[in-house]
């Protein structure tokens, strides 16, 4: 059996296309004096949800951080660290953000949410990342600290959003800390409310006389507690005043200078904010630069992180490097505002303090044009030779450069893409000018890729129409990959015909195609031919395509890969009846994929949706809700409509058979909504199907009859349809008018109805179908006393599902088949073999031994619980969670009690999830049956 662990990206996926210094602090100050109170207060606070230290730049949050952190280790804390910047004001590249930072805790924590979060993420899809993210947060076993450091930077509505999913759904074991220049745009007031919050502001921040005494004692040695006040009173407790002064006083000293004299001479300097920083840096360190070192740091300024070698390749100068090294080492052992960050690969980098880079970057700003786009091209020359596309890609739109940046990206995006790396190209290729990629049809066929990828199916059908109007401007290459974008949209529109109808294009293949285009178009034939019934052919065509290679690697994973057609393999050998040989193929497909990255989320969620039905079709529920529950988020985003389809119907059958019926019926629903939200009238029609079959089942005609006139309703926009989705809706349509027909006594009608259908399904070379609807036939005939068309109808109905392998494909169809099927075998002429197959049926159909009964203590009720107990289980809820399970008590699905309290499904999901562990149960049915019990003995009098 697979493993049941989530689908797992690699741990440097998202990180690596980060600037990696964003995730690691700066290197602690060698002397952090003078802070002991404000250290001692947070330690205090470390189990509260939010922390915020909020001040104007340079009052010492991040050093306050950097040593709250180093305090917090030891005490089992779990601590990530992000640094934020203007470029990190984005919805996507905040999420990859976070998820780095969290990642280099624990990889698991991240997981699920990697997996959610889309190129061009929007804010639906970013609040499942965020619900996932949290889930996984509280899974893990530790305290974790998030802390975010310069949060003014985010304004954005989308990333402020991010953030307050974050605090709003925090687990308990989640701290998250705020450092920002100004107060941040979030809602904190119920934190607040229940003291879970604690916010220090530049009152706090700002040091008294005594922390100003200690710092500098600290920091220059020898002054006098006289001077210490006055310097006090000219920075006003400042942190980097405090630090610039402090500076200034050695090299005074340094110099033979008069130490007591100095505060005198710098009476006039009033150090309390960033003008007064600037004005001071720019006198009195700046002017004492030699004109080369001021060169350098100017160069620098322009780039988030460098080292010496950058900054030499900045100046113009050969041998500049040792100078380079000289001046940083100075600079950080003076405290000069520049901090050392060091990477997860071990180099050496360099960070301006942001009011140093600011006071330099309004000198950079006075320069001509020319002289800045001269800078930023040696910035994106040294990058680009060494490997840094994201600032390469930054540096040459900065010089002007579009042409070669738009270069870079189209040459990195099949790498990228085979690597499974869709967000970081998505993000490259937003820096483009639109113009630009208009110019260039491969990126414009990338950026189709990617809007494919985030499930934009408009967006795509839209580009795809603009460059057929333009196909002869095309090389044959471009037109190729062309009909290879239309083919996949076809099948992610469910729409087989359209795919089949590009057979031919498909199969007349230009000799310039790259490797990425090449697997996307051998998994496409063998989905096209698997969906005409060639199983045969399906399998040469991936036998007989090489092995393909993206810069030297093997493509295995991504939709391309050989792993997906593997799957496909597998699915042509189930489709033949050889399940247990398919079962294999899928487990080895999704054992490899989860071994390995993001890349390889296509094949692992087609294997797992394989498999979950090859599972469901032999009887193994527990299996089928292990391996497909825990990815059912996963799999919704990302899987292609038949894959959804498999996954939705047998986890509504798995708990139907189960008895949990809430649980059933949510599933189909989920179904039904996915496919009305991406107008996949075939899944609709599918999940109109099952909850028909389920009311009649329970006889709750009422809404079955309601359920009915939806999918006639359905029925009609696809009249006279006999093939492809349109002619699948048909036959569900047809299928359920037949259960109708069943329940209400109706049999002439129904054999009427069935006899067509099961011709149909012979024509279509559908044999599971096939024996599905003779088996419904052969119940039909006994009914009406045909005795011997009965008896015909359920051999080849046995027959078929024996060479197949079927199990709870004949044991579904309807209550009656087995009863059927133990007269047939009563009767000595039956064909042994089918005896044998029934038996086995019969054996698969019986459940499973029930659970002892538990004992009921003195003073419970049948639920378990007394009325104590019950009232604590009770106001362990919120407000909330007790009013979303109310609501599902009623039979609400999950979308109509967000309509209900006007919230988002996404928010009662986690509302819910809170409730289930609260109540010490895992699913829908449980949770209505244990609140019915808990209120009840609530409000029954004490014994």
């Amino acid at each position: 059996m697979a493993s049941s662990k989530s689908l797992q990206p690699p741990r440097s996926a998202v990180a690596d296309r980060l600037l990696d210094t964003k995730l690691v602090p700066p290197k602690a100050p060698r002397r952090i004096a003078g802070r002991e109170r404000l250290i001692a207060q947070l330690l205090e606070a470390r189990r509260k949800r939010c922390v915020v230290l909020q001040g104007q730049g340079g009052c010492g949050k991040t050093t306050l951080l950097i040593a709250w952190r180093q305090a917090l280790l030891p005490l089992g804390f779990d601590v990530a660290w992000l640094s934020l910047s203007e470029r990190d004001d984005d919805l996507t590249r905040l999420l990859d953000c976070l998820l780095a930072s969290l990642a280099q805790i624990d990889p698991a924590m991240t997981r699920e949410a990697s997996l959610l979060t889309d190129p061009g993420a929007d804010a639906d899809s970013a609040e499942r990342a965020i619900v996932a993210l949290v889930r996984g947060i509280s899974a893990h076993p530790r305290e974790v600290v998030l802390m975010l450091d310069d949060l003014h930077h985010l304004g954005s509505r989308a990333a402020l959003s991010a953030l307050q999913w974050m605090l709003d759904f925090s687990p308990p074991n989640l701290h998250l800390v705020l450092a920002s220049r100004g107060t941040p745009p979030l809602s904190l007031a119920r934190l607040r409310a229940q003291g879970l919050v604690l916010e220090l502001d530049m009152r706090e921040m700002r040091f008294t006389p005594e922390e100003s005494l200690a710092f500098l004692q600290a920091h220059a040695a020898g002054i006098g507690e006289r001077d210490a006040q006055l310097l006090h009173e000219l920075t006003d407790g400042w942190a980097a005043g405090l630090q610039l002064l402090s500076v200034d006083w050695k090299k005074r000293q340094e110099r033979g200078g008069r130490g007591a004299a100095a505060p005198l001479e710098l009476a006039r300097a009033q150090l309390q904010d960033a003008r007064g920083f600037a004005d001071y840096f720019e006198h009195e360190v700046i002017a004492q630069l030699a004109p080369t070192e001021l060169e350098l740091l100017v160069g620098a300024s322009i780039c988030n992180r460098f080292g010496p070698a950058l900054c030499a390749a900045l100046t113009g100068r050969t041998g500049a490097d040792a100078e380079a090294a000289s001046l940083l080492q100075r600079l950080v052992a003076d405290d000069l505002f520049v901090a050392q960050v060091q990477s997860k690969q071990g180099e050496s980098w360099y960070r301006l303090h942001p009011l140093l880079r600011e006071t330099l970057r309004l000198r950079f700003d006075q320069r001509s044009e020319d002289e800045r786009r001269a800078l930023h091209l040696a910035a994106f020359r040294w990058f680009d030779a060494h490997g840094y596309l994201d600032e390469a890609v930054e540096h040459a739109l900065l010089a002007g450069e579009t042409e070669t940046a738009a270069a870079r990206v189209e040459q990195a995006a099949q790498p990228l893409s085979a690597r499974g790396e869709l967000r970081r190209l998505f993000g490259l290729l937003r820096q483009l000018p639109q113009a630009q990629i208009e110019s260039h049809v491969d990126l414009q066929l990338w950026s189709l890729r990617l809007l494919m990828a985030a499930r934009e199916m408009q967006a795509c059908a839209q580009i795809i129409e603009c460059l057929l109007a333009r196909s002869g401007e095309l090389l044959p290459r471009q037109r190729h990959i062309l009909t290879l974008m239309r083919a996949t949209l076809a099948v992610q529109r469910d729409d087989s015909e359209a795919a089949t109808a590009l057979l031919p294009q498909l199969l007349a293949i230009p000799d310039t195609v790259e490797a990425f285009s090449l697997g996307g178009r051998v998994n496409l034939l063998s989905w096209i031919y698997l969906q005409l019934g060639e199983y045969e052919r399906a399998r040469q065509v991936q036998a007989n395509t090489p092995p393909l290679l993206v810069d030297g690697v093997p493509l295995l994973g991504t939709a391309s890969g050989s792993l997906q057609g593997r799957c496909l393999v597998g699915l042509s050998h189930a489709l033949e009846g050889h399940i247990a040989q398919a079962e294999r193929v899928y487990g080895e497909v999704l054992h490899e994929s989860e071994s390995r990255g993001r890349a390889f989320v296509e094949p692992a969620c087609m294997a797992a949706a394989l498999l979950g039905e090859a599972f469901y079709e032999r009887g193994d529920m527990a299996g089928v809700l292990r391996l497909l529950e825990a990815r059912v988020e996963v799999l919704e985003r990302l899987s292609i409509p038949d894959s959804m389809l498999r996954v939705m119907t047998v986890l509504a059958s798995a708990h139907w058979l189960e008895g949990r019926r809430l649980e059933s019926f949510a599933y189909l629903e989920r179904l039904e909504d996915h496919a009305q939200q991406l107008g996949l009238d075939r899944l609709l029609a599918h999940s109109l199907h099952a909850q028909i079959q389920r009311r009649l089942e329970l006889q709750d005609f009422e809404a079955a009859d309601a359920l009915r006139g939806r999918m006639e309703a359905l029925h009609r926009k696809h009249p006279r349809a006999e093939r492809g989705a349109s002619g699948e809706v048909a036959l569900m349509a047809q299928r359920a008018q037949v259960l109708w027909d069943l329940a209400h006594g109706d049999l002439e009608h129904a054999a009427t109805r069935l006899a067509p259908l099961v011709n149909l399904a012979v024509t279509r070379g559908d044999q599971r179908l096939t024996a599905q609807l003779r088996l419904q036939m052969a119940i039909v005939e006994h009914r009406c006393g045909r005795a011997p068309r009965a008896r015909a109808q359920l051999e080849e109905a046995l027959r078929l599902g024996h060479r197949l392998g079927l199990m709870r494909s004949l044991l579904d169809v309807d209550p009656f088949a087995l009863e059927l099927m133990r007269l047939a075998c009563a009767e000595p002429d039956f064909d042994p073999v089918l005896r044998f197959f029934a038996e086995r049926l019969e054996g698969a159909a019986r459940p499973a031994e029930p659970a002892p009964e538990r004992a009921v203590a003195p003073g419970t009720r049948a639920g378990g619980a007394s009325a104590a107990a019950s009232a604590g289980v009770l106001e362990s809820l919120s407000e909330r969670e007790l009013e979303v399970t109310r609501l599902l008590a009623q039979g609400l699905s999950n979308k109509r009690i967000a309509r209900t309290l006007n919230v988002s499904p996404e928010t009662v999901k986690w509302h819910l999830r809170n409730a289930y562990g609260k109540l010490g149960v895992t699913g829908r049915d449980d949770a209505v049956e244990r609140l019915r019990d808990l209120e009840s003995a609530g409000a029954a009098p004490q014994p």
